[in-house]
C-alpha cells in the first residue's frame, strides 16, 4: 500500500472526499515526521512504535575501492512491531 492507496482507503472508510483525507493523512505523517526528527518516540497500542536510534561513528570501507572510510555518527527512525499487528500478520501467513 503506498500513500495514495492509504489516502484512498480512509476516504472510502470514513465516508470522506479525497481531498480531505489526503489533507488528514498528510498531518498525521508531517506530525510524526516532526517528532521523530526532534527525537521524540511514537507509540501506537496494537500497531508498534517509531523511535529514533543514534549510530556512532566507525570505519567502514568503499565496496568498489575497498578504501578506508570514516563514516560519520548519524540517527535513523526504527519500527519496532507491535504484538497485536505481529500477531495479524503471523495469522495471515497461515491461512
Amino acid at each position: 500500500m503506498n500513500k495514495s492507496e492509504l489516502i484512498e482507503a480512509l476516504a472510502e472508510e470514513i465516508n470522506l472526499p479525497i481531498r480531505e483525507a489526503a489533507s488528514i493523512t498528510n498531518t498525521i505523517i508531517e506530525t510524526m515526521s516532526e517528532a521523530l526528527a526532534r527525537g521524540e518516540s511514537i507509540e501506537i497500542r496494537g500497531f508498534g512504535s517509531f523511535v529514533v536510534k543514534e549510530y556512532g561513528s566507525y570505519t567502514g570501507r568503499n565496496p568498489k575501492t575497498g578504501e578506508k572510510i570514516k563514516v560519520a555518527p548519524k540517527k535513523l527512525p526504527f519500527f519496532k512491531v507491535g504484538k497485536d499487528l505481529r500477531e495479524k500478520v503471523n495469522q495471515s501467513r497461515k491461512k
